[in-house]
């Protein structure tokens, strides 16, 4: 019996790395990491039926950007200064007062997958809710720049996460996008990023943050697997949409 027991013992002592890691697979952003609360006031969660459905980051005080098919008919809330989801005041959710998706937006491509939301009011700004710059006209970012994303969205299966998680990414040049993903990406107006970690289901719309700029938003990525080297994310390239929020932003 005693040789038994021990055996039991050192087979729960080999299996505990691995529940361990199975423990804390399931949650938003893949292999990423908890980001320390409130060091991305600018993400933003949105909300369709009280569960969060996207990400998005503030570009204004008044202005969310986001991507287009994060407008699935319902209506949207969003949540500023958040880190973990459980704990929302209700003073930091506010209604939206309108909905812009890029005219161009094709749902079945993804094409143009870029959205800006106005608020119903202006957010006050403080130590956790702030903006991020977008890059300067004509600029865009180069292969081999260390990005990084964070988002509230699951794992390849699990649900998603409570509490803001961020990931490093790695651009890719665009003929190595344009290989793994052929017609689907638009080297024009796409980005796509592959490293340690990366977006998966929830975190669209969320930013791909180089240095201290969003450089693109969260668009799509493989159907069956988040974070695939096969198939790198793909980001909406903000730079070609520059005068478009401009615009918006102006009426």
């Amino acid at each position: 019996m005693m040789t038994i027991i021990i055996i039991s013992l050192l087979l729960l002592a080999s299996l505990l790395p691995h529940l361990t890691f199975t423990a804390h697979v399931n949650v938003g952003i893949v292999d990423g990491t908890e980001a320390r609360p409130h060091s991305r006031p600018y993400m933003v969660s949105l909300r369709t039926n009280g569960q969060h459905n996207c990400g998005g980051f503030l570009i204004s005080d008044e202005f969310v950007l986001t991507a287009a098919h994060c407008r699935n008919g319902y209506e949207i809330l969003v949540v500023v200064g958040a880190h973990d989801l459980r704990y929302i005041k209700s003073s930091d959710v506010i209604g939206v007062k309108s909905y812009i998706p890029h005219p161009d937006y094709i749902p079945s491509t993804f094409q143009n997958d870029i959205m800006l939301l106005r608020l119903e009011k202006k957010v006050a700004l403080n130590n956790n809710v702030r903006l991020i710059s977008l890059p300067k006209n004509g600029e865009d970012v180069e292969a081999g720049t260390l990005c990084n994303v964070a988002g509230w969205g699951a794992m390849t299966i699990g649900p998603q996460s409570y509490r803001l998680m961020e990931a490093f990414t790695t651009t890719k040049n665009q003929a190595d996008c344009q290989s793994k993903w052929g017609s689907e990406f638009d080297s024009s107006q796409m980005i796509c990023a592959y490293g340690s970690g990366g977006s998966c289901k929830g975190d669209s719309g969320g930013p791909l943050v180089c240095g201290n700029t969003a450089v693109g938003v969260t668009s799509f990525g493989d159907r069956y697997l988040c974070n695939s080297p096969a198939r790198p994310n793909v980001y909406t390239k903000i730079s070609p949409y520059l005068q478009w929020i401009d615009e918006q932003m102006k009426c």
